[in-house]
């Protein structure tokens, strides 16, 4: 059991995350990722936890455990090429974690993915929350890119709206 990481959670309140994503910062998210959607044939979603119950932090439930449960929970595996993509942030954490269905995971690499949470938890440590989320969002396009180049016909299958859990 981790004090520090318990005292984090208890005090990070709801005005915490609305100050870190106001109405601004999270329609620039939607835009960004509804633009990221026509540039390639993956599927990404972007949710944001300010902190966790504290029975899951009892049991040292970890960001990555927490975002492959919202990977299911907003239903990102409900894609028809199973190219769905979680951008999930814990912000009590500064933890980044990226959840790649079977059709992206098959090809892109672990590292490119922890490369991009590194880039991202380095802006949020320097509170540059926008900034952070929309150079994730740029560099998971980037590799989307590479990897599943747009088609012709290809729609928004996940909601571009940021999750706020």
């Amino acid at each position: 059991m981790d004090l520090e990481r318990i005292v984090r959670h208890l005090f990070l309140t709801r005005w915490h995350v609305n100050r870190a994503f106001p109405v601004s910062v999270l329609r620039a998210i939607e835009q960004a990722v509804r633009d990221s959607h026509r540039a390639h044939m993956g599927q990404i979603r972007f949710a944001v936890e300010g902190t966790l119950h504290i029975a899951a932090l009892w049991e040292g439930i970890s960001a990555r455990e927490r975002a492959i449960d919202v990977f299911s929970q907003l239903r990102v595996w409900d894609t028809e090429h199973n190219n769905g993509i979680l951008i999930y942030l814990l912000l009590a954490d500064h933890d980044v974690e990226i959840v790649a269905d079977r059709g992206v995971h098959a090809r892109v690499k672990p590292g490119e993915w922890e490369a991009i949470c590194q880039r991202m938890e380095a802006e949020f440590k320097r509170g540059n929350y926008e900034a952070g989320v929309l150079s994730g969002v740029g560099l998971v396009t980037e590799l989307l890119r590479q990897h599943f180049p747009a088609q012709a016909g290809m729609g928004e299958e996940l909601p571009s709206k940021p999750a706020i859990l």
